[in-house]
């Protein structure tokens, strides 16, 4: 009997602490302890199409400058990274262009890498064939396979896609709509408007970043910081989530990584539960996965419940076609109302309201849907307050202290004159 009511005791117990705190927040997956970090992924992808031949960088080839490249690359890789490297344009020597436009082969697959046997791959290239950029992205990403971290492909290229459909801007809009967590790097070895527009295209749609390679100099140090920038990526994939138009149905969410998708000029409002004593912390970042208008932003706001705004961050972008982001803190001990105390003795959680907003309006022609793709990060610690400044009073009190302070100024002043005057007429 005893026991039954001491179970009893503690079910309503847990029922009470249910219903005040309200429902568990939805928590980001956690990397399993047991499971080792998986290795950073990378696959260059070379052009080796008959324009390559041109000898415009230093005066040499641009396949000739694209092959030391690779080779110091291949020399300087990390151990823990896999490294696979693909061509396009390297075998065929016909002028079929349907049979062209299917030459890209995966001379070294992704995995840990054989010095010897990379650098004896590419220095057997010689420019031949056609470029099909689109089908080599495609086949690129299917080289990379699936998995719980960030994989990166870094292109090489001289010239603009020779053999669309597939378009490679519509390649690479399709694997970041699949949320693959794929982001193409583009690297343009000529100096040409068309290609330069068509590779920020492609970086853009995937959240890489796109560069001009006028020397071999550029291009070694460019490809090493790409392949380098590999391992600074999430080695678990965010958890998906889907914010709400408001904030009274918006899913709660606990610290972690949270993936979601915003149309554009739209709201999205996530919960977030912090305590007294409490700091939130949280940022958004809003990838521009294709064509979007100059002078754009994007705000990340705490709302209270009551709709009141306690905090908000922002950043804005001119015209770039990356990765625009924002953040926050704020403090429980920010609020002046006292949260109600828990029959513990220990305080209620406070809801806090997360608002994502963008300001991006779509280029004419350019698909709205799905959204771009939000990455929202959430962390709630313990709260760090700045310190206090020295307390110089209020109301009466502090007209009073500037009001001696002003008199004993005027004195000390007056004295020294009068004391200066008297000296300076003796002499």
């Amino acid at each position: 009997m005893i026991n039954k009511r001491r179970s009893t005791a503690v079910l309503l117990g847990l029922l009470t602490a249910t219903a005040l705190i309200g429902p568990l927040p939805a928590a980001a997956d956690d990397d399993t302890p047991e499971t080792p970090a998986e290795p950073p992924k990378v696959e260059l992808v070379l052009d080796v199409s008959g324009s390559m031949r041109a000898r415009d960088i230093d005066g040499r080839s641009r396949i000739a400058v694209a092959q030391q490249a690779f080779n110091e690359v291949v020399d300087a890789l990390p151990d823990e990274t896999q490294l696979g490297i693909r061509v396009l344009g390297a075998t065929y020597r016909g002028k079929d262009k349907k049979q062209g436009c299917l030459d890209t082969q995966q001379i070294v697959p992704v995995g840990p890498v054989d010095r010897s046997q990379a650098k004896a791959a590419v220095a057997t290239l010689r420019p031949t064939g056609f470029t099909p950029v689109g089908l080599a992205l495609r086949s690129a990403a299917q080289d990379l396979g699936t998995g719980t971290t960030a994989r990166r492909i870094v292109l090489i290229t001289d010239g603009e896609d020779t053999c669309a459909p597939p378009d490679p801007c519509e390649v690479a809009r399709e694997l970041a709509a699949q949320g693959t967590r794929l982001v193409v790097d583009t690297l343009g070895l000529a100096p040409d408007e068309k290609v330069r527009r068509q590779l920020l295209c492609i970086a853009g749609a995937t959240g890489g970043t796109y560069t001009a390679a006028q020397s071999a100099d550029e291009l070694t140090g460019r490809i090493k910081q790409l392949v380098d920038r590999a391992r600074d990526t999430y080695t678990a994939t965010p958890t998906k989530v889907g914010g709400s138009a408001e904030c009274d149905n918006a899913p709660l969410l606990a610290p972690g990584v949270y993936t979601d998708r915003e149309a554009f000029a739209e709201h999205r409002w996530y919960r977030v539960p912090v305590r007294a004593g409490q700091e939130l912390r949280a940022s958004v970042s809003v990838g521009l996965d294709r064509p979007v208008n100059p002078d754009y932003g994007v705000l990340l706001r705490a709302v209270a419940p009551d709709g009141r705004e306690l905090v908000r961050g922002v950043d804005a972008g001119s015209g770039r076609t990356d990765v625009v982001s924002a953040g926050l803190r704020w403090s429980a001990a920010e609020e002046s109302a006292t949260p109600t105390p828990e029959p513990s003795g220990t305080q209620a959680a406070q809801t806090v309201c997360l608002v994502v907003s963008n300001a991006f309006a779509p280029r004419p022609g350019t698909g709205t849907s799905p959204g771009m793709p939000v990455e929202l990060t959430v962390d709630v610690v313990a709260a760090s307050p700045a310190p206090d400044g020295p307390d110089l009073g209020r109301g009466w009190a502090l007209l009073l202290l500037l009001t001696l302070a002003g008199l004993l100024t005027g004195l000390v002043a007056g004295l020294l004159t009068r004391w200066w005057v008297a000296t300076w007429r003796e002499n």
